[in-house]
């Protein structure tokens, strides 16, 4: 059966005007891409987005400005069934983020290889000098198209 796969990412600058994306290692998949994740049943977008940084950075979040809403058709990378509708939000830390924060992409520690074999699914943060941010730094279709309007509009 087809359905909908809606999506909920936030785009983080920190005071260096650097910006956050996500390695993430996904079923035998290298991702980079903006953090989020999926909107669950009777959630709101911003509700869903402050849920996903609690989750993924047990970081505190404002969601604040709406930057793009998927306008044309994307299936999943994940499951051909599905057409994903992403939602993206500009998004500032309410405290200091307490994960690491890698310097290279997909820098995975032994800890985090070790729950891949299990779960299938890891992930680190890190942040991309403004300079050096582009749609080539980033893995899934829409997030090209929404990092380059952050890019020209910010």
């Amino acid at each position: 059966m087809n359905r909908f796969n809606i999506r909920v990412y936030g785009l983080l600058q920190n005071e260096e005007q650097q910006v956050l994306v996500s390695d993430e290692l996904i079923r035998g998949m290298y991702i980079t891409k903006f953090p989020g994740g999926g909107l669950e049943f009777g959630e709101g977008t911003r509700d869903c987005l402050a849920r996903e940084f609690m989750e993924e950075m047990n970081l505190k979040v404002e969601v604040g400005e709406h930057l793009y809403t998927t306008d044309y058709f994307q299936m999943s990378a994940f499951n051909p069934e599905h057409q994903i509708i992403s939602i993206y939000y500009r998004v500032s830390a309410l405290e200091e983020i307490k994960v690491p924060i890698r310097q290279q992409p997909f820098a995975f520690d032994a800890a985090q290889l070790a729950i891949y074999e299990e779960k299938k699914e890891i992930e680190t943060f890190r942040f991309v000098n403004r300079n050096d941010f582009s749609a080539e730094q980033l893995t899934l279709p829409i997030d090209k198209i929404v990092a380059d309007l952050f890019k020209e509009k910010f």
